[in-house]
């Protein structure tokens, strides 16, 4: 009987669970991607660098199956950009980093970049992502998922650490920012803040360029589910602003369109 319980066990870990890294995150405090921190190397498995030309990250995105990544629709893919699965540090990538070519980009035709409403595309991958201690799915919420404010959550990403510098850095960060109801959020940012948007920050850390498309995750029933994709903020990225997310739970009935139909 403990044989058959442990071979269960087995298949489980084999099929790569959404949501639960291999690789553990250590998040200093749910630490105060300005103000942020290195990440454990592998301990966001589904953190995806899109890259142009000759690998220049423009863009970060979330794995939510073998076959699928999700990211924001102002980041503008192309099906000629390169998906990079397992990647941790741009400057010597490791053995766990898969190149991946795009058979097909689904733009969500309510987007628009006026209001920067429905900020969300789907990337068809041309072959599957190799699952892995390094590579596996995040969990998306359910339409019906509440995640109130004051909930601290975190986001991932390379893009840039100070808003002057040239550079993005080498190495993924990570930090932990409460969510904002968006009452709170509108004191910020006014009429922009539509309900198909989340907010979080505001908190001495924020997203920057670079981070755009990338996850924003929160634990829920012990699996980081992916709540908001990076959509927009501060032009200084002031970590006392809060940035500004695509909310998935809202956009989840497109989502599951588009993933039946293909």
């Amino acid at each position: 009987m403990a044989l058959l319980w442990l071979l269960g066990c087995l298949v489980l870990a084999g099929s790569a669970r959404c949501g639960v890294p291999a690789i553990t995150p250590v998040i200093r405090g749910y630490n105060r991607i300005v103000n942020g921190e290195p990440a454990v190397p592998g301990s966001w498995p589904w953190q995806v660098s899109l890259q142009r030309y000759n690998g220049f990250h423009f863009c970060g995105g979330s794995l939510i199956s073998e076959n699928w990544v999700v990211t924001a629709a102002h980041c503008g893919v192309r099906t000629t950009d390169t998906v990079v699965v397992g990647a941790y540090d741009q400057d010597s990538p490791s053995a766990d980093q898969q190149k991946l070519s795009i058979e097909k980009v689904f733009k969500n035709p309510k987007f628009n970049m006026l209001t920067i409403r429905n900020d969300i595309t789907l990337i068809k991958l041309a072959t599957p992502a190799r699952m892995s201690t390094r590579v596996s799915p995040v969990c998306l919420p359910q339409s019906t998922d509440d995640f109130p404010g004051g909930m601290t959550c975190v986001t991932t990403g390379w893009g840039l650490t100070d808003p002057n510098a040239s550079d993005t850095p080498a190495v993924l960060q990570q930090v932990a920012l409460p969510l904002l109801t968006n009452a709170q959020c509108k004191q910020y940012w006014g009429f922009r803040i539509a309900d198909v948007m989340i907010c979080a920050g505001a908190d001495g850390a924020s997203s920057c360029m670079g981070d755009s498309g990338g996850p924003l995750v929160c634990q829920k029933d012990g699996a980081w589910t992916l709540v908001g994709i990076v959509s927009w903020g501060s032009s200084t990225c002031d970590p006392n602003v809060p940035g500004v997310y695509a909310r998935v739970t809202m956009l989840r009935d497109w989502i599951d369109s588009i993933l039946d139909a293909n």
